[in-house]
């Protein structure tokens, strides 16, 4: 898992990059969805949104620590604030999850009659 982490922190590496790369993938899991699944293209890139924005959410919290040197903290701040919150990483493995997840709805809605 070291392997896909150092991945993930190189892409993250710059703004410019994650959004690259999550562009990349996006547009390929769209692409997908329209051909396999015959979802209209802005179909498709409403139902990731809804996904990714719900997914974001849950990804967010998790492997925050809280900064724990007095010195750092500024007035007014959150004490329970992240030190080191990661957002580009967090945006990364968003994409990626909220792609699977997304590949495994469309079937489900397509059955559902959705």
């Amino acid at each position: 898992m070291s392997g896909v982490n150092a991945l993930i922190r190189a892409v993250s590496a710059t703004t410019w990059r994650t959004l690259a790369a999550m562009l990349v993938v996006i547009s390929a899991v769209a692409a997908l969805a329209v051909i396999l699944f015959k979802l209209t293209v802005f179909g498709a890139f409403a139902l990731y949104f809804v996904v990714w924005w719900t997914l974001l959410f849950v990804i967010l919290p998790l492997r925050n620590q809280v900064e724990t040197d007095p010195a750092l903290i500024v007035p007014g701040q959150d004490p329970g604030a992240p030190a080191a919150p990661r957002l580009r990483e967090k945006a990364i493995w968003t994409t990626l999850l909220a792609s699977a997840v997304f590949l495994a709805a469309i079937p489900i809605f397509e059955l559902s009659g959705l």
